[in-house]
């Protein structure tokens, strides 16, 4: 008898990541090797190629293997890398990830995002970040996180299905053999994301100890993805004002219409004679935005100095013991001259100086305790970067004299508040700010709060994690140019 033939197992190719161009770019070479990117009527400039370059850059319109150009040593591939990878620092690649269709779609939501497949053991242990998760956008369904540099776009169904049993970890070993298995490389991908995090069983500290630094312990999950998600750096969402519901719902008005009933007239007890109004109250009367600054004219550095001195030197410092059994730790103190949730003072101020007489150009950090600015070392570029943001913020052709930005260690709220823990930052924030305007108005400086923060530029130029320490807040400073408004 002839012994059955053995079955064959059908094993099918991996899938490949390509890089391709974001939906709304094209591409408009010119005859002398210019390649351009076209998007929304603006045009960015990437430089000149070879005509054959030029010609394989249409095919990203479909998509490019990475693995066809990524690392090799040919010319034509590396000046085919060294395009894709100046669209990307610009946010106008994605990725796709499949065989003959996509499965996975990456959206980089930071600028220096390059999909990365680690290799992973079987006898590892992976589960799913508490800061991920999937929600619907528009037709498609999205993965992400807070911690993510990329969101996922599932194409497939049955991946979210698979990825859901994850919620607890799983031995890869034992998750690929499971129905649906979303294959290695997408748990690769999903690593590299911080999506999903390797668990250290042998540690046996619990998963919140296992997926980051001491650090990232105290963050909910809703207060780092507000923290990421309203800021610059993090995220490719618009951001800024670009009355995203004008055609849709009517603006709401400037005056809240008034309640029903009697009113007590309070016009006539509030109004007193111009002698009697107390300093405090002008002040208020006088605090404006300055947008515009007289360069001819800086702020000095001896009224820098009274400036910080009044608003943020730290007064006071002490201990206390917690009163929560025999091993209650002692926690320091520091008072400032403003008020702050549970004297936890978390803020920090660091000077982007652009003129400032009687200090060099350049980043410091304020060193509340010995009231002395720190120089901290960046790039040119960086600090460029920084202070064009504070322009564009405040609509102005010129940056302002000092750029203060406010920044928070944020775990010095979160060790001790839950659940409130961002919003009281953000709280401290506007009390700060006030400060801040009423100290300029005061000593007859200008002043702005600003909006935006680029937490991923200050992160490289401070070399702090951006969930260490980081951005909340921004305060122009100066000397006032024209009629406040």
């Amino acid at each position: 008898m002839r012994a059955p033939a053995k079955k064959r197992v059908s094993r099918s190719k991996p899938p490949t990541i390509s890089a391709r161009l974001s939906a709304r770019i094209t591409l408009q070479t010119h005859a002398d090797g210019t390649i351009l990117a076209c998007f929304d009527g603006h045009s960015v400039g990437l430089g000149k190629y070879s005509a054959g370059t030029c010609d394989r850059a249409q095919e990203l319109r479909s998509g490019l293997p990475l693995a066809s150009f990524e690392t090799s040593r040919r010319a034509a591939d590396q000046e085919i890398d060294l395009l894709v990878r100046r669209l990307a620092q610009r946010g106008l690649m994605e990725y796709r990830l499949g065989r003959s269709r996509d499965e996975v779609v990456i959206e980089p939501q930071v600028a220096d995002y390059w999909p990365r497949i680690p290799k992973l053991d079987g006898s590892e242990t992976l589960v799913l970040s508490r800061f991920a998760y999937l929600r619907r956008r528009g037709n498609d369904m999205v993965l992400e996180s807070a911690r993510a540099g990329a969101l996922l776009r599932i194409c497939d169904p049955k991946i979210t299905t698979a990825l859901a049993r994850l919620c607890s970890p799983q031995r890869i070993s034992r998750f690929r053999r499971q129905p649906g298995f979303p294959g290695l490389e997408l748990l690769g991908l999903l690593v590299d994301c911080q999506i999903l995090f390797k668990v250290n069983a042998a540690a046996g500290t619990g998963l919140r100890l296992d997926e980051g630094d001491d650090d990232l312990v105290p963050w909910d999950f809703h207060d780092l993805l507000f923290h990421t998600r309203s800021t610059e750096g993090r995220q490719a969402n618009p951001l800024g004002g670009l009355y995203p519901f004008v055609g849709l719902i009517n603006p709401p008005p400037a005056v809240r219409p008034r309640w029903p009933g009697r009113n007590i007239d309070l016009r006539a007890l509030s109004e007193a004679p111009p002698q009697t109004v107390s300093p405090v109250a002008r002040l208020l009367g006088e605090r404006h935005s300055t947008r515009d600054f007289d360069d001819q004219r800086p702020i000095t550095l001896d009224e820098l100095s009274r400036f910080l001195d009044a608003t943020a030197r730290i007064r006071s410092k002490w201990t206390s013991s917690l009163e929560l059994g025999d091993d209650s730790p002692e926690v320091s103190y520091a008072a400032r001259p403003y008020p702050s949730g549970g004297s936890a003072y978390e803020l920090e101020l660091y000077l982007a100086v652009a003129n400032c007489e009687g200090l060099e150009r350049g980043f410091y950090h304020y060193d509340a305790d010995g009231h002395a600015l720190v120089p901290i070392a960046v790039r040119a570029q960086q600090l460029e970067a920084v202070l064009a943001g504070a322009e564009f913020a405040m609509g102005v052709t010129a940056a302002p004299q000092i750029l203060i930005i406010i920044a928070a260690r944020f775990s010095r709220v979160s060790w001790k508040y839950s659940s409130v823990a961002y919003s009281l930052i953000l709280k401290d924030v506007g009390v700060l700010i006030q400060t801040l305007y009423m100290m300029a108005t005061d000593m007859g400086l200008g002043g702005c709060a600003i909006g935006t923060n680029n937490i991923d530029l200050f992160a490289k130029m401070t070399g702090i994690e951006f969930h260490v320490e980081g951005p909340v807040g921004q305060f122009a400073l100066g000397r006032g140019a024209t009629t406040p408004v």
